[in-house]
């Protein structure tokens, strides 16, 4: 198998990935303008590395599946501030030992950590991201601030051993920079994607929650419900300051959406 990492500037958190997946013995990592030592780091640590200019996170997929020389057949993305653990690695391993040749990929989940600490509850795990696939046989498509699965030739499975994603890696204040940048771009997305009630009543997990995203952004206020639904209805409270905090934020976020919502129409 091997696995693709999209970076700019992760000097910081790069070399705990790379630790974490030494196991893989061919590991690409495409480069969009860093000007840190994230280029540096890779390299000394015998990783493939490429530079390619940023546009959305599909695109950047889709172009690393294209133009990066893999070895294997199975691709596996990971992000810097993501770790692999012996048991990850052994289910994603052993899925694709035993797939059948109808699967063309799969969704995996994360342990989502803010400080250290495992927020299962507030964060509703397990969520899925499609992550894992067979080369030729499925793309990406921008969707909001990142991605979904495209265009699919086959069956989707799911790893249900999850990864770490340690969220606030840098901090809570490079958390707010980066979601006030991807606020803009899911306000847009919310307000061009219809609401669409055969997804919202999919039982795939995935999908339902992708299309629940422009319905509830019409909910009077819905950034403050959305705290009361991480933090008391799914039981943020019982996870501690990590657990409050990240709570607050997931309502400033959503909150930041709504403005950049009503700023949006506004300008039509």
């Amino acid at each position: 198998m091997s696995i693709i990492i999209l970076a700019q500037n992760e000097a910081h958190d790069l070399p705990q990935l790379l630790e974490s997946i030494r196991w893989c013995d061919d590991i690409h990592l495409v480069d969009s303008g860093s000007t840190d030592a994230t280029f540096e780091i890779a390299r000394a640590s015998g990783v493939h590395c490429v530079q390619h200019s940023f546009v959305a996170f599909g695109q950047q997929r889709n172009w690393a599946l294209d133009n990066c020389a893999l070895k294997h057949p199975w691709v596996l993305f990971l992000d810097a501030d993501e770790r692999s653990t012996p048991e990850f690695q052994h289910a994603v391993l052993s899925a694709i030992a035993t797939a059948p040749e109808s699967f063309a990929g799969f969704y995996c989940c994360w342990k989502m950590m803010v400080e250290g600490r495992w927020l299962k509850r507030c964060d509703s795990f397990p969520k899925w991201q499609f992550r894992l696939l067979r080369r030729g046989r499925a793309t990406f498509i921008d969707f909001g601030h990142g991605q979904k699965e495209g265009k699919i030739d086959g069956t989707l499975g799911y790893i249900r051993e999850p990864y770490l994603h340690d969220v606030v890696s840098k901090g809570w204040g490079t958390w707010l920079e980066r979601h006030n940048r991807y606020s803009t771009q899911e306000a847009a997305e919310r307000l061009r994607t219809p609401i669409r009630w055969n997804e919202i009543l999919s039982r795939n997990p995935s999908v339902r929650n992708k299309a629940l995203k422009p319905l509830v952004s019409g909910i009077p206020g819905w950034p403050m419900l959305r705290f009361v639904q991480a933090y008391l209805l799914s039981g943020g409270f019982l996870e501690g300051q990590p657990g409050f905090t990240y709570c607050v934020h997931l309502a400033y976020y959503e909150f930041l959406i709504r403005v950049k919502q009503r700023e949006m129409k506004g300008k039509k």
